[in-house]
């Protein structure tokens, strides 16, 4: 089996998801098993419909419920969101436990972290816990100094000309 990695794509610039989606999708050319938890972005039907074509390969998920970006709810349906994204959270040691995937991608899991939802130790504790064959992909603005010794290669994507 290959030796797995960690990647982040992180930055100010747009394009970190299709990165890391792309990514994910050379893995499954490869014939590995990828599983994608979204997180604090918009609900997507399209989205979601175009990436069931393609499993048991790839498999979508999002645990959240609103159908908005978690930026433009209220407070108080930030709470309850918060619990949708710790279930998401919860669902990714799962699948780390049991081996489900070879490719773990958690886009916008460093959003997560921005928003206070989770700290950066849980985070930690989920690289930790993959066993050595899997790869774990992140994506998200910023990328905080206590992760960066846990992370393989760092990809910086800017909007820079």
């Amino acid at each position: 089996m290959d030796k797995g990695y960690i990647q982040v794509f992180c930055g100010n610039g747009e394009g970190k998801s299709s990165a890391a989606f792309g990514k994910g999708l050379l893995e499954a050319s490869k014939g590995k098993n990828v599983i994608i938890i979204k997180f604090m972005k918009n609900k997507d039907e399209n989205e979601m419909e175009f990436f069931s074509k393609l499993e048991p390969e790839i498999k979508l998920f999002r645990f959240e419920r609103s159908e908005i970006c978690f930026c433009e709810l209220s407070e108080e349906q930030k709470t309850e969101e918060s619990i949708n994204i710790r279930n998401g959270l919860n669902y990714a040691n799962k699948v780390l436990g049991t081996g489900e995937c070879d490719v773990l991608v958690l886009d916008e899991i460093l959003g997560v972290l921005d928003e206070g939802i989770i700290q950066s130790q849980e985070i930690k504790n989920i690289l930790e816990s993959k066993s050595e064959n899997v790869s774990i992909i992140m994506t998200g603005i910023n990328l905080p100094d206590e992760l960066r010794n846990c992370v393989d290669i760092v990809s910086n994507i800017s909007n820079e000309s």
